[in-house]
């Protein structure tokens, strides 16, 4: 069952990249690096702490498929996987989506704080302040 106005609740299948029972993967539409893959729960859910404790092991098998495929097609250097849940912490889209964001040695000048860039002058709790630039991406 949709929900209107919910771009997770249709996804075109031709764009599913990873299937299950309750849940799917797509690429993001606005990927912050090559391979930037998303995992939905095929249910509308708008929080992790609203889903189903089947429907959040089924995401975190394929967050696990995902990752293996982008070792084999992409090989990053690294991975960043987060959940924006909420509107307070950046979440756009009210249905529940995981973000698996491959990472590459290149792509910023210090990678140091990762997630932590949530609140981006906390990032570096060694050099506070301090915000990475962008690299040249992936090798």
């Amino acid at each position: 069952m949709s929900t209107p106005a919910c771009p997770f609740c249709d996804i075109e299948p031709e764009r599913i990249v990873a299937n299950g029972e309750l849940a799917c993967a797509v690429p993001d539409k606005y990927p912050i690096s090559p391979g930037h893959t998303l995992v939905v729960p095929k249910r509308h859910v708008a929080s992790w702490f609203d889903a189903t404790p089947e429907e959040q092991q089924a995401i975190m098998d394929l967050v696990a498929r995902v990752k293996a495929e982008l070792d084999h097609d992409r090989r990053p250097d690294g991975y960043n996987i987060g959940i924006n849940d909420g509107a307070a912490a950046g979440q756009t889209v009210m249905h529940l989506h995981v973000h698996l964001i491959p990472r590459y040695t290149s792509d910023v000048d210090d990678p140091r704080g990762g997630v932590r860039y949530a609140i981006p002058d906390k990032g570096n709790y060694k050099a506070p302040g301090k915000i990475p630039k962008s690299g040249g991406g992936p090798k």
